[in-house]
């Protein structure tokens, strides 16, 4: 925590400059030219509605933390990162925050006209989890003491700009030095603070000593001053020119020794003109100095001045040791191409005068950004295996743009030939072996770790720290608050999907007598210990819950387990947390991806194994589920196979344009690699080119529009004579998703053979059969409609077989059954028979 956070307009670049040195600092305006590396910006305007793609903007370029006020942030929670929000509050609306508020912000900045410490503390005690930052409305000058009783609460004072300077403090102003060096206290004898002077990237340079004055002229100057115990005020290269640039300080977390980041001149920082006083460097900061040395002296002629001066070669070098380190296979061979790869983009970037400095601060950034790229590799280093046949070409498709016109491709099927026709049936290659390969080490880990790992790849990939992992009923209310309106739409859904579903129960055992004497059975029996995934990502998915919870309910599952990835505060969605609650869960896993996977396959210390696992996911998930249903070890069974979703739209002359582009919009949305079809039977032009006019227009007012323009260029409108042509190619397509445009739609239904479900007519969105008209959403995709049903009730039973034969029966039977035995060769099965026969005959 800082000293202090100064409140500034930029505007006065020596002030922002040494501020920015110090610790944090809180813009007044939106940045133009100057940008801290951990800018805080205050947005004190309620405009309505929140323009959250404006704040997510202001984060992805830099912005380390955004301040709202309590009408602004009700508008974004959920979407921005707790971590990222602090909420501006006045003492009169600090009781009027919820808990749902409190627990999705990680900061308030309070503003009251005076600085009542117990009054500030029964705030901070309130927002437990948050850092409380206090700004006073009165134009008195704040005062180191002030300063000092705030931190000693957990608090930091904002300072306005107006009332800090760079000259000494005043009754008008407090000097920004006094201030930061407030609360920092020496334990030492002589005042001094032990201070560790660093590289940029944190690598030791040496042990030095500051004081008050020596901090005070490196925050003001931006050069490394220390304290000599002996000499007094030590400014650094005076002598030796080996000057600091002071590009950082920081406090310890106990306020009495201090870190200084510099960048270093000269020689280096230790008087035997070494680097460090603890030794030379290694690493990648030693590649670093020697590749900057030959940058200015290597010889030509020298491999490293080929390196510098040739582009060409330099490019090779890098791509052949990338593609070695993709082969390496052991621990040894992937450091020795690794550290190959790093000395030749380290030319690269020591060429264009790029420091590790440089990269980690790109790092940083984009660790920072709230918005994700797909994260898809680029065309030309799409591989394919090796050992794989070549695939046919795929179709052309337009490069997925930033801007521009928004459109799927056009085929004819009449004039296409049955290469191109195949091709038009393809889904885009999924990788799954090399998936596999990819999450096996995640599996293992969790496998062999149990809870432990669980917390840490759940700090990992979702940034949240969690101390334990699952949460069993009875579920705490306040997890399941839901606004009346949520709360009722769930009610209805879970009403219509539970009717539906309850009617596929037949509990009834199927009793056939196959001879005289001879009587077989069938009887359902649930499936004791499921697993359900209910995936996070971009989106709450309670409708996943309901689909996954009410069949295994209905069906009457001992335990259910349902995971899913928790918010980075650790909690789940009060609407999962409320599905949870109406099916009657066993227990809540707080993690996503391949490890939620694994401890449901394999138990963990608190996850219960469970015997099989459904539910949609991302390619993590889908190989981890393949991965361990083929496992002895694991004795788990999957729902189904999983891809991209999909669907596929047949629309004759009676469609209304903007229905078809909606329904083609709500499957495009869900992710970059979904595909949607449009098969268009004997449609004018001008019809078509409405449906592409609505498709685009629809999708310029969708949030999820940057998804949208990745997933539709990859989509088809495939064209074809008749609606028998139609249903026969979606038949062989096999689609998740089929929706019926159709002028007698209802009478076609009987002709569809493969497809996960069939909604038919215009009036029938695919939206309402993935949340509440009762059908199930958890489909089977990528094809697999041929072989696979979608989630229902019996796919949470299993069934078992018995027979009984009575003495007449087996009299008449035994005979038969002991000739085939004896015709295979098994003697013990044809005698268990004929001794019971030879019993009959005593």
């Amino acid at each position: 925590m800082s000293s202090f956070l100064p409140l500034i307009s930029g505007a006065d670049a020596e002030l922002s400059g040494a501020l920015s040195r110090i610790g944090p600092v809180l813009l007044s305006s939106q940045p133009s030219d100057f940008l801290p590396d951990h800018a805080y910006l205050l947005l004190e305007s309620s405009k309505e509605p929140v323009d959250l793609g404006a704040l997510v903007h202001l984060l992805d370029s830099g912005i380390e933390k955004l301040i709202l006020p309590l009408s602004s942030a009700k508008g974004v929670i959920g979407s921005i990162p707790p971590e990222r929000l602090v909420l501006l509050l006045d003492v009169a609306s600090a009781s009027a925050v919820s808990d749902k508020v409190r627990s999705s912000v990680s900061g308030v900045l309070l503003r009251t006209p005076t600085l009542d410490l117990d009054f500030i503390s029964s705030i901070s005690q309130f927002f437990t989890k948050s850092s409380i930052y206090v700004l006073s409305t009165s134009n008195e000058v704040p005062t180191a003491s002030n300063i000092r009783q705030l931190r000693g609460i957990g608090a930091t004072l904002v300072v306005p700009e107006a009332q800090l300077t760079l000259e000494a403090s005043s009754p008008k102003q407090i000097n920004i030095a006094d201030a930061y060096l407030a609360p920092i206290v020496s334990d030492r004898p002589d005042g001094l603070f032990p201070t560790i002077v660093a590289t940029e990237t944190g690598h030791s340079l040496g042990l030095v000593y500051s004081s008050n004055e020596s901090v005070k002229e490196s925050i003001l100057t931006g050069k490394g001053v220390y304290q000599s115990r002996k000499h007094g005020l030590w400014r650094k290269g005076e002598t030796s020119g080996a000057t600091q640039d002071v590009v950082s300080i920081r406090a310890d977390c106990d306020s009495d020794s201090l870190e200084f980041r510099v960048v270093q001149h000269g020689a280096g920082f230790c008087h035997l003109n070494r680097e460090s006083c603890f030794a030379e460097a290694s690493g990648l900061p030693a590649l670093e100095r020697v590749l900057a040395s030959r940058l200015e002296s290597a010889p030509e002629g020298s491999y490293t001045r080929r390196l510098f001066n040739d582009a060409d070669l330099l490019r090779s070098k890098i791509m052949e040791e990338a593609d070695e380190l993709c082969r390496a296979e052991t621990k040894e061979d992937v450091a020795f191409e690794a550290a190959d790869l790093f000395y030749f983009a380290l030319t690269k970037c020591t060429a264009a005068g790029v420091s590790i400095a440089d990269i980690e601060r790109s790092l940083d950034n984009k660790a920072k950004r709230i918005s994700r790229r797909p994260g898809n590799a680029k065309p030309q280093w799409e591989q394919k295996k090796e050992s794989a046949p070549a695939p046919a070409p795929a179709p052309p498709a337009q490069k997925p743009k930033v801007d521009g016109p928004i459109r799927m491709n056009t085929y004819d099927l009449v004039q296409s030939s049955t290469e191109e026709r195949a091709q038009l049936l393809r889904r885009p290659v999924l990788k799954s072996d090399e998936m596999i390969e990819k999450v096996k080490p995640i599996v293992d880990e969790v496998r062999k770790r149990g809870d432990a790992a669980l917390i840490d790849f759940t700090a990992k990939f979702d940034r949240a720290k969690l101390s334990s992992t699952v949460i069993f009923p009875p579920f705490a209310q306040e997890s399941m608050q839901l606004p009346d309106n949520i709360h009722d739409a769930i009610d209805v859904a879970y009403s219509n999907i539970h009717k539906f579903h309850d009617a596929q129960n037949n509990d009834t055992p199927l009793v056939v007598e196959t001879m005289p004497g001879v009587v077989c059975s069938r009887f359902a029996r649930p499936i004791a210990r499921v697993g359900l995934y209910v995936p996070g990502g971009t989106a709450i998915l309670p409708s996943t819950a309901l689909m996954l919870g009410i069949p295994a309910q209905v069906a009457g599952c001992k335990e259910i387990v349902l995971a899913t990835p928790p918010r980075p505060d650790g909690s789940i969605s009060p609407e999962v947390m409320y599905v949870a609650h109406l099916v009657g869960a066993s227990a809540i896993l707080k993690a996503g991806g391949a490890q939620a996977v694994a401890a449901m396959a394999y138990g963990t210390e608190t996850v219960p194994k469970v015997d099989k696992i459904f539910g949609p996911g991302n390619q993590w998930v889908t190989a981890a589920k393949m991965l361990v249903q083929n496992d002895t070890d694991a004795l788990v069974s999957i729902d189904m196979p999983a891809g991209p979703s999909e669907v596929l739209v047949i629309a004759d002359h009676t469609a209304n344009p903007a229905f078809v582009a909606a329904d083609l919009l709500s499957q495009a949305e869900h992710g970059v690699d979904s595909q949607v079809v449009l098969v268009a039977v004997h449609l004018k032009a001008d019809h078509l080119a409405a449906i592409e006019q609505e498709v685009e227009k629809q999708a310029l007012a969708l949030e999820r529009v940057d998804i949208i323009r990745q997933s539709i260029p990859k989509s088809n409108i495939v064209k074809v004579a008749t609606v028998e042509e139609a249903i026969a190619f979606s038949n062989d397509y096999a689609p998740e998703h089929l929706i019926l445009h159709l002028e007698q739609a209802k009478e076609q239904v009987e002709r569809i053979e493969n497809a996960g479900s069939v909604f038919v007519g215009p009036y029938t969105p695919e939206s309402c059969g993935d949340y509440a008209s009762g059908t199930n959403h958890t489909l089977p995709t990528n094809g697999y409609a041929r072989q696979f049903s979608g989630v229902n009730t019996n796919s949470f039973q299993k069934h078992i077989t018995s027979q009984e034969i009575t003495a007449a029966g087996l009299g008449k039977l035994g005979p038969v059954v002991a000739t085939l035995a004896d015709c295979e060769g098994l003697g013990a099965h044809a005698n268990a028979v004929r001794i019971r026969l030879q019993e009959l005959q005593n």
